[in-house]
Order: structure tokens, then C-alpha cells, then sequence
């Protein structure tokens, strides 16, 4: 069943996802930007030009690499500080001559130019996305080659840009989302822009990041070309067409993340059906407002997922279904988040040599809470220690595999909330992605529908319960959701254009009017409480069911909130995976 956009954003049902806070491009946080004419087109600062200089390298002849810093992206920037990119190429791949300076050099590219797999055109462009929280990536300073050699020696372009993010903001400014992904995609743009100039492939444009990073290089690789990013690439003067007119894409090849933050539309109510309704501590203690709460968002899941129609590799429809005990604890759809459980522990088995030792780290510094460590000496020390407060894994010593026998087990031993009731769109506004979604400098805003349905449905009951306050209405998401931008974009526009699955989900408008990326590699620790195990599920659900045959993807086990990998260290995981996807 398809939900349209009037139902699903601004309805009653509403799946508005998570959506860009208003933006730092423009000079203010509300009406006309300051450098915008009437018709949003960009009134550009002729200082910046989107042309890159080939006569402006610098060049470490110790590691033989040429590198340009601080180069502005756009042409009219909001913040030159952060809206500037370096550029770092294996000499390889540039031939180049010193300038009178005797210090720069003049650089073109060299196409028989090799580094293992890579030529000087075929090279893949990495980019990083670090942006923990949704936080601004500062951009490079100062040169360093520590900090990008492995990805040089493995013959990768390394590109750092700079990204506006929730706490760039100033009091003129709101970097609030969607600029920090309009960042990133102006950097893509700036690229393709340039590419006779500048060498790799822009073909082979690769996003890595984890966490809040993980979920802005997702919602690059997912909306590629969307027309909900223009009116904002236009404010800022990002490359919208190249010399000669034509055209430009900012959609990417290939996206890594690791702990993906996303689809926070739904987040609040994927949090308590997977984790909060086993909860009955702190705000989801028996006789509050938030406990009730909590099995309301927990009861509103189902519904929404129900509805995106998701399927898994057989093509067998994933639905949850009412169950005897706890809030819709059965179905298709609970089977596989069950199998997905089982693989990850049976992945844990295969890759483990036991004795094997867990390390839990101690308080914060200056504590004096140490950390502990605890060695299992067999397989069934270890199942005897996730057994400790209910059987919920058995084991088969002779083919050394586990089976998962459901849920509630699994997250009362090791996956238990760690965040309050509505642990992402806060009740009071509290949430760090709260403020991803601002509305102005410390100014953070409401912005998912489907946790205002609920507050609507049920806030009468709320109200008896002496914790309540009226603050905390739907009123107030209401005012927050009617709120516009410095683009003149309200919450609905903002949050759709931050939530993947408006770009790969039959559910949303915004199904096939983007370039997904055609390479995807997921992975995440399975213990994290950050967030539901259905967020990473539904991301890999939603690119296979939508066509992407490239989606390779791990729950990592005994890992939580990290660039989780079963074997290995993630660095090299990528660099191993950019060479399975590019090279020649």
C-alpha cells in the first residue's frame, strides 16, 4: 500500500523523517536569505570561483604527495572556515613542474601514472564523512600525512571537506541540517566540476564515516540528485552545471557506514519496540507519564513498519504480527530480526578462538571507577554467561552454532536502553538530535510527525499523571513543524530529505526521483544502545528491495557504538572493500 506524502508528512499518520535543520547558507534563520535573490538563485561573492588551480600544489617529497588545502567549494559561501576542502594525490598520478617560487607547483594529470590497481584517471576519490552527533567536520588546516597515508598507499584521491553541522551554528547562522549533507554534496559537485583538471575517477566517488557520520553519508548515497537539495546547492553557489552547461550529479558510487544514526523519523518508536518495552526503570518506571509512553511508541511501530512493505531476500513479505506476550512479538519480520541475531552470535562462534576475554571500560577520567575484565575459557562459559538471567541461546557443541530463541532475551543480557523515552525526539526538546533539527542557534525544534501522532492520540491520558506537563503537547511539535528555513523549506521538506528510506522506500514521494549509490557496505556493533537493531535492518532491507545488488552487510557481535568488523581493523576492511568495488 503506497503512503502519500499528505497522509504520511503532514497527516495524522504522519512519516516525516528526520528531517535538515534550517540552514547556515543563507544569514538568517528565517524569510529571504541575505544573499539570495528573490528568485533563489545564488547572488554569488565574486572572490570564489568554483575553478580548482592546477598551478597552486604543494608537494611532500618524502611521501611523494601533492596536496592542495582550504580551497573554497562553493561560490558563495555561508562559512568560508568550514566550507573549504583539501585535496591529497599520490605523485604518482600529477606531472608536475616548480613555479618561480621555487616552492608550489604546476600540476596536470598523468593517466599512465600507477599505484597498484589505480592509474591517474581510474583512482578512486575517498571521502571521509566525520561528524559524530551530526557535528560540523572541520576541514584540514595544516598538512599531514599521518592522517591519510594508508588511503595514498593504497593508491586512493583523499579529499577532506569541511561540513556545517549542529554545532557550527552562530547567531547570524543555523548549520543545522540539511546543510551538513548540502555540504558534502556541493563537495561532490566541486569535484565532477573539475575533473579535467584534477585527477581519479569521479566515477569512483566513495563516502565513509560511522555513527552520525555513517547517517549523513547514507543520506548522500541514498538521495543523489534529489531536487529537495537544489534550492539549497543554489543558495550556497554549489556547481549545479559545468563550463559548458551541462548538467552535474552530486550522487556517489559507494557509501561505508559504520553505526548508521538514521531514519530518525521513526527512531522514538523503533527504540521502545526493540529495546524500551523490556524496560521498567527510570522514565519507563511503572506509574509516569514516559512509562506509558513508551508502550505507546513501542505499540505505533508495528503500524509504520507494517506499511513499508519491506521483504527479504526470498521475497517473502516482512510483517510483525500481535502476539500472547509483549507488543507485537511475532511475524515474518521478528523471525528475521531473530535470524539476524542468530547469524551475528553463529558469526561470533566462527571468528572467536576462546579463552575469550571481555573488557568493559571504567568511569569517566578522574572517576576512579576502573574497568573490568572477564575471560570465558569455553564456548559454554560464554553461553552460560548470556543465559544468566533467562535461557535464551542454546547451544550445539558438535557443529558449534547457536540458536536465538527471541528477543526479549537477547536484549536483556546485552542490548538494554541506554537512552530515555523518546530518545531522539525528546519530549522536551532535550535530544542531541533535537538539535540536529534546530530551528536557530539554541533553538532546538520537534521534528517527527509520527512521535506527535502518538502525543496527540494519548496526551489526555498523559495529562493524569502528576509528571506530565503541558509543554510537552502536541502543540508544540505543531509550531515546530510549521517553522521555516532561511530557504523557506518547513520541517516536513527538511525531513524528508534527511531520511534514506524517503529515497529507496515505495512508502515515501520520494521513491526513484534520486541516483542511489550502486555499492554499500553496513556494518554495526549489535550491542549498541544507541539505537533499534531495525535501523541498520531496514537501511539493507530497503536497498536490496529496491535493486541494489551490492549491499554487504554485518551486525558485529559483542561490539557496540564503533566502526564494528567481525576480523580485522576497519581501515584496511575499507580500503580492502573501495578495491573490490573500483578498481580496474
Amino acid at each position: 500500500m503506497e503512503i502519500n506524502r499528505r497522509t504520511v508528512v503532514r497527516g495524522a499518520a504522519a512519516m516525516a523523517a528526520f528531517g535538515m535543520a534550517e540552514g547556515a547558507a543563507g544569514r538568517a534563520f528565517a524569510g529571504t536569505s541575505a544573499s539570495t535573490g528573490s528568485s533563489g538563485t545564488s547572488t554569488a561573492d565574486p572572490a570564489y570561483s568554483l575553478e580548482f588551480d592546477p598551478t597552486a600544489w604543494s608537494y611532500d617529497s618524502a611521501n611523494d604527495v601533492y596536496y592542495q588545502l582550504g580551497k573554497v567549494y562553493v561560490t558563495d559561501p555561508a562559512a568560508t572556515d568550514i566550507e573549504n576542502l583539501s585535496v591529497y594525490v599520490p605523485g604518482a598520478y600529477l606531472k608536475a613542474t616548480v613555479n618561480s617560487d621555487g616552492t608550489t607547483y604546476t600540476a596536470t594529470v598523468d593517466p599512465k601514472g600507477t599505484v597498484g590497481a589505480y592509474s591517474g584517471r581510474t583512482a578512486p576519490i575517498v571521502i571521509p564523512v566525520n561528524t559524530p552527533g551530526y557535528a560540523a567536520q572541520k576541514p584540514a588546516t595544516s598538512y599531514s600525512y599521518s592522517s591519510v597515508s594508508q588511503y595514498l598507499a593504497a593508491g586512493h584521491i583523499y579529499v577532506w571537506p569541511g561540513l556545517r553541522g549542529r554545532d557550527s551554528s552562530t547567531g547570524t547562522r543555523s548549520d543545522a541540517a540539511p546543510w551538513g549533507v548540502t555540504d558534502l554534496k556541493a563537495a561532490v559537485r566541486f569535484l565532477r566540476y573539475n575533473r579535467s583538471v584534477l585527477p581519479g575517477s569521479t566515477d569512483d566517488i566513495v563516502l565513509f564515516g560511522m555513527s552520525g557520520g555513517g547517517a549523513q553519508d547514507t543520506v548522500a548515497g541514498a538521495s543523489g540528485d534529489s531536487p529537495l537539495y537544489h534550492p539549497y546547492l543554489r543558495t550556497i553557489g554549489a556547481a549545479m552545471t559545468d563550463a559548458q552547461g551541462r548538467p552535474l550529479s552530486d550522487a556517489v558510487a559507494a557509501v561505508m557506514a559504520w553505526c548508521p544514526i538514521t531514519s530518525l523519523h521513526e527512531a522514538n518508536l523503533s527504540y521502545e519496540w526493540n529495546m524500551g518495552q523490556f524496560a521498567s526503570a527510570g522514565t519507563r518506571a511503572s506509574g509516569t507519564w514516559t512509562g506509558a509512553y513508551s508502550a505507546d511508541l513501542a505499540k505505533a511501530w508495528p503500524r509504520y513498519l507494517n506499511r513499508l512493505g519491506l521483504r527479504d531476500e526470498q521475497g517473502r513479505r516482512l510483517k510483525l504480527t500481535e502476539s500472547d506476550s509483549g507488543t507485537y512479538l511475532a511475524g515474518s519480520y521478528y523471525d528475521h530480526l531473530v535470524e539476524v541475531i542468530t547469524t551475528s552470535l553463529n558469526n561470533f562462534l566462527s571468528d572467536t578462538t576462546f579463552p575469550y576475554t571481555i573488557t568493559t571500560m571504567g568511569g569517566p577520567p578522574g572517576s576512579g571507577q576502573p574497568g573490568t575484565s572477564t575471560t570465558y575459557q569455553t564456548v559454554d562459559d560464554y553461553i552460560a554467561y548470556l543465559n544468566t538471567a533467562s535461557t535464551w541461546v542454546t547451544y550445539d557443541a558438535t557443529t558449534n552454532t547457536a540458536t536465538v530463541s527471541g528477543l526479549e532475551g537477547f536484549v536483556n543480557s546485552q542490548k538494554t536502553a541506554s537512552k530515555p523515552v523518546g530518545a531522539f525526539d525528546g519530549y522536551s526538546r532535550g535530544q542531541t538530535e533535537n538539535g540536529v533539527f534546530a530551528t536557530g542557534l539554541n533553538a532546538p525544534a520537534h521534528f517527527a510527525p509520527l512521535t506527535r501522532d502518538v502525543v496527540r492520540a494519548n496526551e489526555t491520558t498523559y495529562a493524569t499523571y502528576s509528571d506530565w506537563s503541558s509543554d510537552y503537547g502536541s502543540a508544540a511539535y505543531d509550531s515546530d513543524f510549521a517553522k521555516k528555513d532561511s530557504v523557506g523549506k518547513d520541517m516536513a521538506w527538511r525531513a524528508d530529505a534527511y531520511n534514506p528510506l524517503y529515497f529507496l522506500s515505495p512508502a515515501f514521494d520520494g521513491y526513484r526521483r534520486s541516483q542511489v549509490a550502486r555499492h554499500w557496505r553496513i556494518r554495526t556493533g549489535i550491542m549498541q544502545g544507541d539505537t533499534a537493531n531495525t535501523t541498520e535492518i531496514n537501511l539493507q532491507l530497503a536497498l536490496r528491495n529496491y535493486g541494489i545488488r551490492d549491499v554487504d552487510f554485518a551486525t558485529v557481535w559483542a561490539q557496540g557504538h564503533t566502526e564494528a568488523e567481525r576480523t580485522g581493523d576497519p581501515t584496511t576492511n575499507f580500503i580492502s572493500w573501495v578495491e573490490s568495488v573500483t578498481g580496474r
